[in-house]
């Protein structure tokens, strides 16, 4: 994209209504805009960020055997009526009639329509373990929202669903979730760190949450650091392995990891002192095992073995798509701007002409954006240098290519590591081989 083209509406001054590093970044580098309360509207750069964590996110669900779904917005207060959560969820449920008074509410959530089309389809045990999952913006009528896209009232989530059996299987699938997550935040560039949590009524340890570590986490954690020093993605595990799982699953939790609210000082003690690691953290993801609990409210039930009917046993696991943008951020930025991971970037490198109209320097700029426009973000603005300078540290781009009079007329170009600062004057191969290794 040639920035003169684009629609990159970036800010010089920081937005008063902004009280966190995410909220006051996304807003200055033109990913987003405030619609009303708690509600934003995506920017090309900002949806191009949300659409590549969307993407790792299918790979990784879909590699356990996961398959996506689309359920809608609306969805009919019956279903919530038979689950018993319509009257009990409060007032975060915005709750709508249709023109034929018909009682309608904005999704917060999706365990009592999934389960509905669950029940209408499956029959048997023999068509178990189901996994299900969707990507979708959700409502949520919070009272303060606040934090720009980290606690908005309208957000994008996956959510997804397994039906089991029995007890064991649906441990299997929640361990193949834990899995896919871990690989998930892995492929994002953040450290996400397990961390058990409560599991209310229905009891047992089959319920963590996912925090990305940042300064300005809501929740103080504490971990040891070999969970840090994993290789989840290489990590050969069967997920149609009861005993590989099992296995996987302890390499997890044998290590300790709590929030503040969980936290233990007696097991925390058994912590080596050098492996102890304390911060704050972001929640991104939850995965949670909650039994029968809407099978049996709902009326789903499918033949067993014998032929009598039992009530399948279901997970729930979600993860924060929109509010990943605001964690990332929080957790990868410096004084200039945004460091983005190279995996979730919305351009790869962005390409500064210092010197707009040289003969030398627009050919070498033409020629680099022509190997990859669609990951490429040309600076051709006939502005200062240290305008595009600015802007390029703003936005966060993994590379940027600097193309100057100087080193044009000798086929070279300076290239910066945003992370890093680090920089290299290289021919124009070099620069893209370096690019594309990266």
């Amino acid at each position: 994209m040639r920035l003169t083209k684009a629609f990159q509406p970036t800010l010089k001054e920081v937005p008063a209504e902004a009280q966190i590093a995410s909220h006051r970044l996304m807003l200055r580098a033109g990913l987003v805009r405030q619609t009303s309360s708690g509600i934003y509207a995506w920017l090309p750069a900002g949806l191009r960020v949300l659409r590549n964590i969307e993407q790792i996110v299918r790979e990784e669900q879909d590699a356990i055997g996961a398959q996506e779904v689309l359920m809608p917005t609306l969805q009919s207060a019956e279903l919530w009526r038979r689950s018993g959560r319509y009257d009990a969820y409060g007032p975060e449920m915005l709750r709508i009639q249709d023109r034929h008074g018909r009682d309608l509410l904005y999704g917060p959530t999706n365990e009592e329509m999934i389960t509905d089309i669950f029940g209408s389809s499956v029959k048997s045990y023999k068509e178990l373990p189901k996994a299900l999952y969707h990507i979708q913006w959700k409502f949520r009528d919070e009272v303060r929202p606040r934090f720009g896209v980290m606690r908005g009232r309208e957000f994008l989530m996956k959510d997804a669903y397994s039906f089991d059996a029995s007890y064991e299987g649906a441990v299997a699938s929640y361990r193949r979730m834990m899995l896919s997550y871990l690989r998930i935040f892995q492929r994002l560039g953040v450290r996400a760190v397990p961390m058990v949590a409560d599991t209310g009524p229905i009891g047992g340890d089959l319920s963590h949450e996912f925090l990305v570590l940042a300064p300005t986490g809501e929740s103080g954690v504490f971990f040891d650091a070999a969970l840090e020093e994993q290789d989840w993605l290489s990590r050969p595990v069967d997920c149609d392995d009861a005993e590989s799982l099992a296995t996987f699953f302890s390499t997890v939790t044998d290590h300790y990891a709590a929030t503040d609210e969980k936290h233990d000082e007696a097991e925390w003690a058994k912590v080596p002192d050098e492996r102890k690691r304390e911060g704050r953290g972001i929640e991104v993801g939850h995965i949670f095992y909650f039994g029968t609990k809407y099978t049996a409210s709902m009326g789903i039930e499918v033949s067993g073995p014998d032929g009598a009917p039992f009530h399948p046993h279901m997970g729930s696991y979600g993860v924060g798509v929109s509010r990943l943008v605001g964690a990332i951020i929080e957790a990868s930025h410096d004084d200039a701007g945004i460091i983005w991971p190279a995996s979730v970037a919305p351009y790869r490198a962005a390409i500064l002409n210092l010197r707009q109209g040289d003969e030398a320097c627009d050919a070498i700029c033409d020629r680099i954006y022509g190997t990859d426009p669609e990951n490429m973000l040309y600076d051709d603005r006939s502005e200062r240098a240290g305008v595009k300078f600015n802007d390029a540290d703003l936005m966060g781009h993994p590379w940027q290519i600097i193309v100057g009079p100087r080193g044009a007329k000798e086929g070279k170009v300076e290239l910066k590591q945003r992370a890093t600062g680090e920089r290299f004057e290289l021919s124009v191969e070099d620069a893209l081989a370096k690019i594309g290794a990266a």
